[in-house]
């Protein structure tokens, strides 16, 4: 099974669209504290496609 984007974090909401959930927060603070609760719920990880963007991925 190839890897799963399982939900996007971002700053900006106008450069976002897709099938995965999407948190928009204010901030850089708060976008990383989610991306890492969201990370342990969901046994995946974290990766930076941009500066205002995080992604959480399931590896198989």
């Amino acid at each position: 099974m190839p890897s799963q984007i399982l939900a996007v974090i971002t700053l900006t909401k106008d450069s976002i669209a897709g099938g995965a959930p999407i948190f928009i927060e204010p901030d850089k603070e708060r976008m990383q504290q989610t991306a890492f609760t969201l990370e342990k719920i969901l046994d995946a990880m974290v990766h930076e496609i941009r500066e205002d963007t995080l992604i959480i991925v399931r590896h198989n």
